[in-house]
């Protein structure tokens, strides 16, 4: 049987032929179809993620990806089902930890900082168990956790389409009261609002953001959409509405680039979509450190 010869792509200085390269395969538009999904979806959860100041429960519910889809794997399941149902599992966990209104607030973080953390570490144990366990490729380890445009499916991405959507339509929904007992929750729950509740939401949310994110970076690389493009958009701006927006804007940006260059090269997209979002970071702390240093968002 003869095989059929597929030229590698080539970057060159044409950028209309770079584009038709990067268009031409069903494979590469589904990535860039599900990056953009990841991104938006990422980058609005993520910005409410820097503002409540919840990053260690981010990279728990990240590194929780990793058992989930090596274990899928291993069972014979499609690795989504393992992203979405070990770190909503996760969240669930998280979400349900008791918050001390005592006095000892201290007491209550330290608690519920160890009870992640306990999460987390095993979390990785499993994780590497279920790799020892599958005795397929093991190159997929490396796409697990360091993320892979190639194999993107037609119903992975109608999958992440919508979860995406259901994600921010609960995000719309629930940003105005989220938005104020972020910024300060004892008056919010002075007045009525109902903080507890809308932490455990945003849990649940932050939980299928890492879900999706961990299906285009990988679960070590995940921070490159949930954390870089929010912390430089906060950076820039304090109005909540411009903030927001270029948050996504980053993010966009930040997983398109990242893709083209992954596809013109040989090493993984994780790589270069953390590099994009750590090279706009930079550049928005250096604008920071020029015109002086914005109020924290959401004031």
């Amino acid at each position: 049987m003869a095989l059929l010869a597929v030229a590698a792509p080539r970057l060159g200085w044409n950028p209309v032929s770079d584009i038709d390269q990067l268009l031409r395969y069903h494979f590469m538009l589904n990535a860039l179809r599900a990056g953009t999904i990841v991104a938006v979806a990422a980058g609005a959860i993520g910005w409410f993620m820097i503002l409540r100041r919840q990053s260690f429960v981010g990279h728990t519910l990240a590194t929780v990806g990793f058992p989930g889809a090596s274990g899928a794997v291993w069972l014979g399941l499609p690795a989504t089902w393992g992203y979405f149902g070990f770190c909503l599992a996760a969240a669930m966990v998280v979400g349900l930890l008791p918050r001390r209104a005592l006095g000892a607030a201290s007491s209550g973080l330290s608690e519920e900082s160890a009870v992640i953390g306990t999460v987390q570490a095993m979390a990785l144990g499993a994780g590497f168990l279920f790799t020892s366990l599958y005795h397929g490729f093991l190159s997929g380890t490396t796409g697990l956790l360091f993320g892979s445009f190639l194999g993107v499916t037609d119903a992975q991405v109608w999958t992440l389409l919508a979860v995406g959507l259901a994600a921010l339509a609960v995000l719309v929904v629930i940003g105005r009261p989220l938005l104020f007992a972020s910024v300060d929750p004892d008056v919010a729950r002075a007045r009525g609002v109902p903080v507890g509740a809308l932490s455990f939401l945003f849990v649940l949310l932050l939980g299928a953001a890492a879900a999706e994110v961990s299906q285009i970076t990988g679960t070590l690389l995940i921070f490159a959409l949930l954390v870089m493009p929010a912390a430089a958009a906060q950076q820039l701006t304090t109005r909540t509405g411009r903030s927001l927006a270029l948050t996504v804007l980053i993010a966009v940006a930040a997983t398109w680039l990242g893709l083209a260059a992954a596809y013109f090269s040989a090493y993984p997209v994780g790589f270069y979509i953390t590099t994009f979002g750590f090279a706009a970071y930079l550049l928005a702390a250096s604008t920071r450190l020029v015109g002086g240093r914005p109020r924290r968002a959401g004031r």
